[in-house]
C-alpha cells in the first residue's frame, strides 16, 4: 500500500506525521524538507511478516526506485514484523546482504528507524535515541547520489549528529515520547 493522503492507512499516516514534525519539524534532517515538499518521498506499508516476505517487499521497493527516478526515497514501514528491536539489527544486516547481492551496494542506503531504538553506549531512555525512533519499525531506501549531492551542499554535514543530540537532550524524553505518539 501507498500514500494516497486521502486514503492512507492509519500506519502512513503515523509515519508522514512523525516525519513532518520530528524528522522535519525538529530539522533532524536538513534534505528531508525538500524532498517531502516536493512530493517525492514515497510512504509504502507492508503487511510481510516473515524474513522472506520482508526482502521480497524490500526488493519490490528497491525495484521501483530503480524504475522511477521521480520518487526520491521511500520509506518501507513493516507494521507486521520486527517489533523486537534485536529482530530488526539482525534483519537490517539481511537487507544490506540483499543490497550487495542485488548489487545496488554504492547506489542504494539503508537508513533504519525503529520505534525501540538504541545506540550502542546509550541507555534505553537516553534522548538521543529518539533521533531514530519512528511509530513503526522502518528501513528509509535513500539514493547515494543525492545523498552525496546533499552533503556536499551542506555547511557542516559533520555537525549534524552533535546539533541533533543536543536538541534531543534539550527537548528531553517525556516531550520526545509526546511527539513520537501524538495522534494530531
Amino acid at each position: 500500500m501507498t500514500d494516497t493522503r486521502e486514503s492512507a492507512s492509519p500506519v502512513i499516516s503515523d509515519t508522514r506525521r512523525w516525519v513532518e514534525r520530528v524528522v522535519v519539524g525538529l530539522n533532524l534532517c536538513p534534505f528531508a524538507r525538500k524532498e517531502l515538499e516536493a512530493d517525492r518521498v514515497r510512504f509504502v506499508e507492508t503487511d510481510a511478516d516473515s524474513e522472506e516476505a520482508l526482502l521480497q517487499a524490500l526488493h519490490a521497493e528497491l525495484q521501483h526506485l530503480e524504475d522511477s527516478p521521480e520518487t526520491e526515497t521511500t520509506l518501507l514501514i513493516l507494521p507486521e514484523a520486527l517489533q523486537d528491536f534485536d529482530d530488526y539489527l539482525n534483519f537490517l544486516a539481511m537487507a544490506e546482504d540483499l543490497l550487495d547481492y542485488l548489487g545496488l551496494e554504492g547506489i542504494y542506503q539503508i537508513a533504519s528507524f525503529h520505534p525501540c531504538y538504541r545506540f550502542e553506549g546509550t541507555g534505553p531512555e537516553d534522548a538521543e535515541n529518539y533521533t531514530n525512533r519512528s511509530p513503526w519499525p522502518m528501513l528509509h531506501l535513500l539514493r547515494e547520489d543525492s545523498l552525496a549531492q546533499a552533503i556536499d551542499c551542506h555547511p557542516d554535514v559533520e555537525g549534524i549528529p552533535g546539533r541533533n543530540i543536543e536538541r534531543m537532550n534539550r527537548i528531553g524524553v517525556d516531550k520526545l515520547r509526546e511527539l513520537l505518539a501524538a495522534p494530531d
